[in-house]
């Protein structure tokens, strides 16, 4: 375990009384983007102390050497508020694994992430890097098979900047990546080079992201979590297996759309289709109730028209199975405006709730937040869309205290601890 409170107790003296002694402090419009990094200029990062640790795993006999590997381990970064949490459930943040979770850190310009935000509202935050990916990485090579994960023209069209190609209407809309979203724009290439290869291995990766999520909950107490991307089938296994351990779901523009993908067909660029997650949200098997034996039970069906602006879905045919352990755990879907997912996440809102959950769907352009893409926690306005997601966090706080009968004067003082009760 590594404690880091030297080095946070300089970022938090750098950012209140300024570098040090004998460097020139650089004013605000020098330290924009990746200058941003410079030793003059003041962090924009919480003061947190920092550990990490890695949990689950087993040792297996590596046969070439007649020694044994220790496999099926997750990495998790934890980060702990000056003064301590002060919040009753921790944050847990999945990425896709592309970038890592250093994603949640700080974004590609340098200004504060989301780690940064919940830290500053007196969280205990914990950052996953999945198996088989990042710092996550495995060293049996033969069960975990890496391949590219992205490459520049795939991040400018589906992420940084879909409006060069125009592949659906609401793309002209995207205005909230900083920078060009171009290949030798400073921010765009600090962008790609926190992109990662990917296991190709989703069936292993699912079943050790269960156990290990799991017993992570197990270790640190119920908690939220916070997911981007196909980094959000990850807390759906968590919640399939240990529901009561999931205090909230939020799924930030989740890849795991039911039966398929639709970014990612090379036959056309951006806004193709092909088939994935046999299960529905998942590659290997759910509780689904009537029970299945096979994922053809669930009867795939094509439903709608499909057009650029507005995708078709593939939902289970009638009568649906239930999720219902799935069903136990309030679900937040978050979209943005300009976003590839503004034309298909309906299908994972109409999925979820023939399986028996009520999800909450938040489409940013409703609460008056336009302009976003999918990396949405990386652009101009994340921490407008932060402050969303903190809300809907503290609603279901709430919620969960009035279930269990709490009253404020049952909490120690009150107003430091719950500042929206």
């Amino acid at each position: 375990m590594l404690r880091s409170i030297v080095g946070a107790l300089a970022c938090f003296v750098a950012s209140v009384f300024g570098v040090a002694t004998g460097q020139t402090t650089y004013t605000d419009d020098q330290c924009v983007g990746i200058n941003a990094i410079s030793p003059n200029c003041s962090t924009p990062e919480a003061a947190y102390s920092r550990d990490y640790f890695y949990i689950g795993g087993r040792y297996q006999l590596n046969a070439a050497l007649g020694q044994n590997i220790l496999v099926d381990q997750m990495y998790v970064e934890k980060l702990t508020p000056f003064g301590g949490a002060k919040k009753p459930y921790p944050i847990v943040l999945f990425t896709a694994g592309v970038p890592s979770g250093a994603a949640w850190l700080n974004t590609p310009d340098n200004r504060a992430g989301w780690a940064s935000y919940f830290i500053k509202q007196h969280y205990q935050v914990y950052i996953v890097d999945q198996t088989g990916m990042g710092r996550g990485s495995q060293n049996h090579l033969d069960a975990w098979p890496l391949k590219l994960s992205t490459t520049d023209v795939i991040t400018r069209n589906a992420y940084t900047a879909p409006e060069i190609l125009d592949p659906y209407p609401q793309s002209q809309n995207h205005t909230q990546w900083p920078g060009n979203g171009t290949k030798g724009d400073p921010i765009f290439d600090a962008f790609m080079a926190s992109f990662l290869p990917i296991t190709t291995n989703l069936t292993i990766q699912e079943l050790t992201m269960r156990t290990d999520g799991c017993a992570l909950l197990n270790l640190i107490g119920p908690s939220f979590t916070i997911c981007h991307s196909i980094g959000c089938t990850y807390p759906v296994l968590i919640s399939d297996e240990c529901p009561d351990l999931v205090m909230g779901s939020v799924n930030l523009e989740p890849g795991n759309t039911p039966f398929q993908s639709y970014v990612g067909n090379s036959t056309v660029l951006a806004v193709g289709r092909s088939s994935a997650r046999p299960y529905g949200l998942t590659t290997t098997a759910l509780n689904y109730v009537p029970a299945i034996s096979n994922s053809t039970e669930l009867g795939a069906v094509t439903v709608g028209n499909d057009t650029l602006a507005l995708r078709s879905c593939i939902l289970q045919s009638s009568p649906a199975h239930q999720l219902p352990n799935i069903a136990k755990v309030p679900y937040a879907l978050i979209t943005g405006a300009a976003s590839p997912h503004i034309t298909y996440d309906h299908c994972m809102v109409d999925f979820l709730k023939q399986a028996g959950i009520e999800p909450d769907w938040i489409k940013l352009g409703d609460q008056g937040i336009e302009g976003n893409g999918h990396f949405l926690f990386l652009e101009k306005n994340n921490l407008e869309i932060a402050a969303v997601v903190h809300g809907w966090i503290r609603n279901q706080t709430i919620v969960e205290e009035k279930k269990m009968g709490w009253n404020r004067t049952m909490i120690k003082s009150s107003s430091a601890l719950y500042p929206f009760i």
